[in-house]
């Protein structure tokens, strides 16, 4: 049950054992009322009734004497000359006792039951209006504050996807300082301030990567003038190694920095495919179902895909195949499959796809990948098939909408 409707039932609950709490008192306190003023009256009577048999001997007004209609509990309360009254059967019963007789008086008492009925009926139709506007209130109070809520919530998932302009307190409106307004708050400095750190360890990143190449291409530069032995192609492999490492944390951190943007042109995806497929993985097998034009990058294209290749053709096991369908690109390879964590929380830097050493990489691949992608305005999913293996999925703009 969600917030919105939780607050409504609450309120409605509250309503109804409101409605019937003040019902039930001001029945009773009207029923009491209405009896107290009755027998008083009925005392009154019976008074004046005893009077006047006291001077001419005979029941007057209506009274009778040793009437043996008088309830039995009336009869034991009088015999010693006390008066009393009693309610019984929708009469009123006064009675005192005299010279060993009683003398006794009997009125109706519907038309102040009548009375008590209709204030019931007022009672009842102003308690199931109070519910209802109290159950009216009680869910524009819980829709209000659920949809602040929800627009809040909306507002963080897009913080969370990189929109860094959103801002939860502006997203949810309003210029109280409620709960909501507080939590909102809150979310945005805690936003900001995760967002400067990792502004600040991006830029120390992107520094250390663009300061290391320049020793790297003179370091690059004297491995080239090494004898053609096999320490010299050991230092040369380290250094092309190390090289291939820092132009990736760079195109990480640019990528990071949310401003880069897509060359557009006209690519048949089919054709696109079958060129690069064969230059980065011979050994993988290209299926095209239906190829079409699509709009795109071809550089950073040919990048997403050379880096599924690669991770696919180093972490999986043969026969690699890609297929390309509409605007799709798969990547499938028989291997282990992803790791579930990889899955859970998307490619992270410097995690690789295995834990074996010996596999090499750096873990940056499916990382530039699917930044990549975002700059491409594409998506790119990766799963697990139900018959094994990995699978990389790239879904690109078709036709004349992919471009802007």
């Amino acid at each position: 049950m969600s917030l919105r409707w939780r607050i409504s039932a609450v309120v409605t609950v509250v309503s109804v054992a409101v409605a019937v709490a003040l019902s039930l008192t001001v029945h009773f306190a009207f029923a009491y009322k209405q009896a107290d003023e009755a027998r008083k009256l009925q005392i009154d009577r019976i008074d004046l009734a005893l009077r006047e048999y006291l001077r001419t001997g005979q029941p007057t007004f209506g009274s009778r004497l040793d009437d043996p209609r008088v309830p039995a509990a009336l009869r034991r309360a009088v015999r010693d000359g006390d008066r009393a009254t009693e309610l019984s059967e929708g009469r009123i019963w006064a009675a005192v006792g005299v010279d060993g007789h009683i003398l006794s008086l009997r009125s109706s008492y519907r038309d102040r039951t009548s009375d008590l009925a209709s204030l019931d009926r007022v009672l009842l139709i102003g308690a199931a209006g109070v519910v209802v506007c109290g159950s009216g209130v009680g869910v524009l109070i819980g829709a209000r504050l659920s949809r602040r809520l929800r627009r809040a919530a909306d507002a963080a998932r897009r913080v969370t996807a990189g929109e860094r302009s959103i801002r939860v307190r502006a997203a949810i409106g309003g210029s109280g300082r409620d709960e909501a307004a507080e939590l909102a708050t809150a979310v945005d400095a805690m936003a900001d301030a995760l967002q400067a750190r990792l502004d600040a360890e991006r830029r120390v990143t992107a520094d250390i990567a663009h300061e290391l190449r320049t020793p790297l291409t003179g370091l690059s530069a004297a491995a080239d003038l090494l004898p053609a032995d096999r320490p010299g192609e050991l230092v040369r492999d380290r250094v092309r190694a190390l090289r291939s490492l820092v132009e990736d944390v760079l195109e990480v951190a640019r990528l990071d920095t949310a401003t880069q943007r897509a060359d557009l042109t006209e690519v048949p995806l089919g054709a696109f495919a079958a060129r690069r497929v064969a230059a980065l993985a011979p050994d993988a097998e290209l299926r095209v179902i239906g190829a079409e034009v699509v709009v795109t990058d071809p550089r950073r294209l040919e990048r997403i895909l050379a880096n599924l290749l690669t991770n696919a053709t180093k972490h999986g096991l043969a026969p690699v195949v890609v297929e390309v369908d509409g605007p799709r690109i798969r990547v499938v390879d028989a291997g282990p499959g992803f790791p579930a964590t990889l899955l859970r929380e998307g490619p992270s830097r410097f995690r690789k796809g295995t834990d074996d050493r010996a596999a090499g990489g750096h873990g940056l691949g499916l990382t530039i990948a699917m930044g990549q992608a975002a700059v491409l305005g594409a998506s790119l999913t990766l799963s697990n098939p139900e018959a094994g293996g990995a699978l990389a999925e790239l879904t690109l703009p078709s036709g004349a909408s992919a471009v802007e």
